[in-house]
Order: structure tokens, then C-alpha cells, then sequence
């Protein structure tokens, strides 16, 4: 096999092609082919189980005749050992495709693309901007399996440097919900974010502002009630309490959406993209009527002060209520969820789940199903009057005590 006398680089460079694909043997079967256009490859002839094949080892001067050399003597181990160097071949490229193909990016679009019909879209754009921007540019290529803790904790560390402990707490836990699904879908033998429990700092707790005892949440009431601001805004800061939603909610309220016949006001809550029904007291019922003449024409019940085709801004109850001197470390626009969750349980004894069900909070039965958002509506109804009945009492008590 193959011819006496070694190649040399200078019989390499000045081969010239011909009409024919020319062969220039090295020996070991190692030999140069020059095609009639003037390419020149590698290849190894070799025998394996009773039948010749040939192997290719790169295109010169790419690859140099030292390089072909090592490349041959590479192939001739596998031989001595009983090993086909074309069939190790095939089982390389298969398995650098097999790695792309279970990247950490595909896997993590892939388990984004099953969660996102379950989230609300401005949940879901970030979650899905946190990966792209924090993520993927520094392990999105790696094979998923191949992540290691210590990997994960570099990257997750970039976010914690640039002050956003917090964040960096929330996507660590989402990167361990992909490890977890590549686990289970075969693509990864274990989830390493569980190995970094504690190599972050805790997150202090962040609570928003609110006043639970009665007598404090007597001076808040009598505050907003005497608030001689605009219609709007007055009928806003009163029904806030009454309700308890999200600020965001209740400033985006439609008209359509209350049925004060009824009593009830049906929305689809913002962070959840759920469906969710707040009885109303009639205590809101008469702040819905009243306000109703100058804004029950248009989509918002609590339209902006330039253009009612926009609901009131985020700030307007906030600045009322500090115009008022309700200080921000007294009480937020959240903090009416805050209070009504800790006095409807430890002052009116009411069960827990309805009062989370109530502040559509993720509840679930016993068994584990998510209740629907009829749910105790009547011992809920009940509830919202008892409170409102509740704020008037000690609204009405005296405040020298």
C-alpha cells in the first residue's frame, strides 16, 4: 500500500492537475488526490472487514502534510484497536448535531413556548427578554447537559453585579425550571441550579406600606374622604380600600366590565391573564353611581385628566394620597390589599381562601385544582359587605378613641 518514496511539500505545491483525478501517495495509505480542476485532498485508503474505503482527511494547503500525517496515524489507532475511523466519523458528526440540537437556547424556546399560553403576555415578554439579554449569550450554545454549577453561577452572577439581586434570584429559579424539563424529556441527567442553593445573598424582604390597626386605618379612611380633588381622582381613593385590586386595575376599570344592577364588577386580572369577579359592596355601588353620570359614557370609569380615551395615571392616587399627608412609609396604592388580607382574617375571622381567592391570588382545593373564579362567590359577597360595613364602623368611631 502506497509508494516507497514519502511526499515531499514541494511535490505538493507544484502537482498539477490533469485530465484525470491524479493520486499521490505518502504511504500507509495516506495519499494527496488532485482533482482536474486543480483541488487537492486528503484521503486515506484502508481496509476494514474485507472491503476497501477511503477516509477523507481535509483539503490541502488547509490542511498541511504534517496535519494529514497526524490525521492518518489517528485513523491507523482506530484500526489496530478494531475500530472503522468512517463509522467513528459519522458518530462525531451525529453527536456535535445531537448537541446543537439540545443547546441550552433550544431546550429553554422549546419550555418558553409551553409556558407562554399559560402566562400573561407582559409576564411572558419579560420572562422571555430576561433569557435573551442575561442568558443566552453566554450558555444558549452549550450543550445543555454539559452546564455545570459553576457555569450557571458566572452567569447568573452577572446580573447580580449590576444590582439586581432580586432578578438574579428570579432567574436562577427559571433556569432550574429548564434544566428540570431537559431532565425529564431525556436531554439532561440532572438540574445544577439545585447545587447553588445559597450562593446568593437572600433578598431582604420587600413589603409595600400599608396601616392594619383600626384605629390608623380610621385616620387613612376619614383622609381620603376629605380629599377635594376632582371626581375622578375623590371617587378613585374611596373605592380603593372597597375593593382592594391592583392599582393598575382599578385605574384601568371599564364600564363595560361592571354590572351594577348586579353588583359586580368581571375583569381579566393583569398578572395572571385569569378571569376574576369583585362583588360589590354597596357602599361601591353608590361611588360607581355617583361617578357614573360624568364618566359612564366612555370606556374608563377613572379616565385621565387630559384625554378620557386614557384611563388615570399611575401616579394620580398616589400624589392625592400624599397631598393629603398619608406619607409613602404609612400607605401605597398595594397597601390596601395588605390590609384588607390581615384585618378580614385576624379582626372578621374570615377563611383564608376566600380572602385569597378574593385578591386573585393562586388558590387550589384540597386535590390540587385551581378553583374557577365562581368560587364561594356568595360567602364572598357576604365577605365585601362585611368589610365595607366594617371600614364604615370604624371610619364613623371616634377618633379621639
Amino acid at each position: 500500500m502506497g509508494c516507497p518514496m514519502p511526499l515531499t511539500n514541494t511535490e505538493i505545491k507544484n502537482a498539477r492537475p490533469s485530465d484525470k483525478p491524479k493520486r499521490m501517495f505518502d504511504g500507509g495509505g495516506l495519499y494527496l488526490e488532485v482533482s482536474p480542476k486543480g483541488g487537492k485532498w486528503w484521503r486515506l485508503k484502508y481496509r476494514f472487514g474485507g472491503k476497501e474505503k477511503r477516509l477523507s482527511l481535509g483539503v490541502y494547503p488547509d490542511v498541511t502534510l504534517k496535519d494529514a500525517r497526524e490525521r492518518c496515524s489517528e485513523a491507523r489507532k482506530l484500526l489496530t484497536n478494531g475500530i472503522d475511523p468512517s463509522e467513528t466519523r459519522k458518530a462525531q458528526k451525529a453527536a456535535a448535531v445531537a448537541r446543537d440540537a439540545n443547546s441550552f437556547e433550544i431546550v429553554a424556546r422549546e419550555w418558553l413556548a409551553m409556558q407562554v399560553p399559560n402566562w400573561a403576555e407582559s409576564h411572558a415578554t419579560r420572562i422571555i427578554a430576561r433569557f435573551e439579554q442575561d442568558i443566552f449569550p453566554w450558555i444558549g450554545g452549550k450543550a445543555i447537559a454539559d452546564i455545570d454549577a459553576p457555569q450557571l453561577l458566572e452567569v447568573i452572577r452577572r446580573i447580580e453585579n449590576r444590582d439586581a439581586l432580586e432578578t438574579a434570584h428570579r432567574t436562577l429559579r427559571k433556569c432550574g425550571e429548564v434544566f428540570r424539563y431537559a431532565v425529564a424529556t431525556g436531554r439532561a441527567e440532572r438540574d445544577p441550579s439545585g447545587d447553588l442553593r445559597g450562593a446568593l445573598p437572600a433578598v431582604r424582604g420587600k413589603h409595600f406600606a400599608a396601616v392594619t390597626e383600626p384605629e390608623k386605618v380610621a385616620e387613612v379612611l376619614r383622609a381620603l374622604d376629605g380629599y377635594r380633588g376632582t371626581l375622578p381622582v375623590r371617587c378613585a381613593l374611596r373605592l380603593a380600600p372597597l375593593v382592594f385590586v391592583r392599582p393598575g386595575e382599578l385605574r384601568k376599570a371599564e364600564w363595560a366590565d361592571m354590572d351594577l344592577d348586579a353588583a359586580e364588577w368581571r375583569y381579566t386580572v393583569t398578572k395572571t391573564d385569569r378571569p376574576h369577579i369583585v362583588p360589590l359592596s354597596r357602599q361601591a355601588v353608590e361611588i360607581l353611581q355617583e361617578i357614573q353620570p360624568l364618566t359612564g359614557r366612555g370606556r374608563y370609569v377613572f379616565p385621565g385628566a387630559r384625554s378620557a380615551k386614557r384611563p388615570m395615571s399611575d401616579n394620580a392616587v398616589l400624589a392625592a394620597m400624599r397631598r393629603m399627608g398619608i406619607s409613602k412609609e404609612e400607605m401605597s396604592g398595594h397597601g390596601f390589599r395588605a390590609m384588607a388580607r390581615t384585618i378580614l382574617d385576624e379582626v372578621l375571622g374570615f377563611r383564608q381562601d376566600y380572602i385569597e381567592h378574593q385578591l386573585a391570588h393562586g388558590v387550589r382545593d384540597p386535590n390540587g385544582r385551581a378553583y374557577n373564579r365562581t368560587a364561594h362567590l356568595a360567602e364572598r359577597r357576604k365577605m365585601m359587605q362585611e368589610w365595607a360595613d366594617f371600614l364604615d364602623q370604624v371610619k364613623q368611631s371616634d377618633p379621639v378613641g
